[in-house]
C-alpha cells in the first residue's frame, strides 16, 4: 500500500500521512503559525494543539469528525480535568477512542496530541 505525505515540517516528519483509508497525524504541540509556544496554561495550550490537529487533518482532506483514535500526553496529570473540558468541545458527539498519559515532553509544553483518522479514498 503506497503512502502519501502531506505538509512540511522544520523537523524530519510529515504532519499527515495517508496509508490507504487511514490518515496518521504526527504529534501536535501548542505552537502558533510562527512556531512560538502559546502563552497560558493547559486550557490555552490544548486549544492550540487541537487547532493544529485540525489543520494537519485538513492537509489530507479530513476533519475532526474523521478522527477514530487520539493519543494524548500531558506534562501533569493534574491538568486532566481542564484538558478534558477543551477536548470535549472539539469532539462533541461520537468522540474517538483515546489514550491519555502523563509524560515528560520533549520541549517545555503541557500537552501533545497525535491522531488517526479514517476517511476512505
Amino acid at each position: 500500500m503506497p503512502k502519501e505525505c502531506f505538509g512540511t515540517s522544520h523537523v524530519p516528519l510529515s504532519p499527515a500521512v495517508r496509508a490507504g483509508d487511514f490518515v496518521y497525524i504526527s504529534g501536535q504541540v501548542p505552537v502558533d503559525a510562527d512556531r512560538i509556544v502559546v502563552k497560558g496554561g493547559i486550557t490555552e495550550q490544548t486549544e492550540q494543539v487541537l487547532q493544529n490537529v485540525k489543520a494537519a487533518l485538513a492537509l489530507a482532506g479530513c476533519t475532526m469528525d474523521d478522527v477514530v483514535k487520539t493519543t494524548v500526553w500531558l506534562e501533569d496529570a493534574r491538568d486532566f480535568g481542564a484538558f478534558n473540558a477543551v477536548y470535549a468541545k472539539h469532539f462533541p458527539s461520537n468522540p474517538p477512542a483515546r489514550t491519555t498519559v502523563e509524560s515528560r515532553l520533549m520541549i517545555d509544553i503541557k500537552i501533545e496530541v497525535e491522531a488517526v483518522a479514517y476517511r476512505p479514498v
